[in-house]
């Protein structure tokens, strides 16, 4: 099985920002059970879907990175598709609709980037917010290989595990991944005592996923649906840290909870985010990866592409 690429001097990666509260807030689109493939069956959503990630490759084709383009299938899970009423059959093809959507935005950037990867995105069994379930490592593993599976059959080049708060269900889907042949990332939320939902803090998550996972362990982890107000005290220095390489905050610091039912855009200063990015880069080189989650898009990527470069090219005339 081919894994992520290793870190390369000077090659970034730039994934989409926050496709749900741009597509509810600025957009105007309802999202039943906060997903957004149900929308590829609507020509005004799928118009609107276009022009924001035609916006986001632009700023990835400015700015020399290779984009990560993921997105739309976050809630494409069994338990998910069953609230919406979607069959099994119904979710594949909805699966592969999402894939083929990104491929067709994208090609036309095929040769103003460096390469271009598509990734599946994968959400938690339950509620990212809440702790309203159990769940096994044995458990996620099974459910998560429906997703992956069909993945894996549309041809991506990894996937996303996003807004994790628990280490079973991490285990359990990194051992999905392994088992699917795909590379794949795990993301976690971090409170502002540094922490995930369930207790551990970040790097407790990270090594304990690494020691359970085995010959699966993740290709590399993450932070996403958290400000970097919240998570940077918990980058704390240690081996463990060489294993976070993505970076994809909220623009704002409002409580990430109600984020996604407040009713209006919490798009905080872009400027800013982007240069708390940056800074976080230039101390932590490795970081490669970065993005957006609630309430960011063009903007924000915009702010956090140049700024990096920006610093990038201060180091070099050094």
């Amino acid at each position: 099985m081919a894994g992520f690429p290793a870190p390369q001097a000077g090659v970034r990666y730039l994934t989409e920002g926050g496709q749900e509260t741009e597509l509810m807030y600025k957009h105007g689109h309802d999202l039943p059970e906060f997903a957004m493939y149900p929308l590829l069956d609507n020509p005004a959503a799928v118009a609107d879907l276009t022009d924001m990630y035609t916006r986001y490759l632009e700023v990835a084709a400015t700015h020399g990175f290779v984009p990560l383009v993921g997105g739309l299938d976050y809630r494409a899970s069994p338990d998910w598709a069953a609230k919406l009423g979607i069959s099994p059959a119904g979710l594949v093809e909805y699966q592969h609709r999402c894939i083929a959507f990104l491929r067709e935005v994208a090609d036309p950037f095929a040769e103003r980037v460096p390469r271009i990867l598509y990734a599946g995105i994968v959400g938690p069994r339950g509620d990212a917010y809440g702790e309203d379930r159990e769940i096994t490592a044995a458990e996620a593993e099974d459910y998560h290989s429906v997703q992956l599976d069909t993945l894996r059959a549309a041809g991506v080049d990894m996937v996303g595990a996003m807004t994790f708060n628990n280490v079973p269900e991490a285990v359990g889907v990194a051992r999905a991944a392994h088992g699917a042949g795909l590379p794949i990332s795990v993301s976690f939320m971090v409170d502002s005592d540094g922490r995930i939902l369930t207790g551990p803090t970040l790097q407790e998550a990270v090594e304990a996923v690494d020691a359970e996972a085995g010959a699966a362990q993740p290709d590399f982890y993450g932070i996403n649906c958290s400000h970097p107000n919240e998570f940077a005290p918990a980058l704390t220095p240690g081996g463990w840290l060489e294993r976070v390489r993505m970076l994809r905050p909220n623009a704002s610091t409002t409580d990430k909870q109600s984020l996604c039912t407040i009713g209006h855009l919490e798009a905080g200063d872009a400027g800013s985010l982007g240069g708390q990015l940056a800074d976080l880069v230039r101390q932590h080189p490795h970081i490669d990866v970065v993005g957006g989650c609630c309430g960011t898009w063009t903007d924000h990527l915009e702010a956090a592409a140049s700024q990096i470069r920006a610093s990038e090219s201060v180091v070099r005339s050094r």
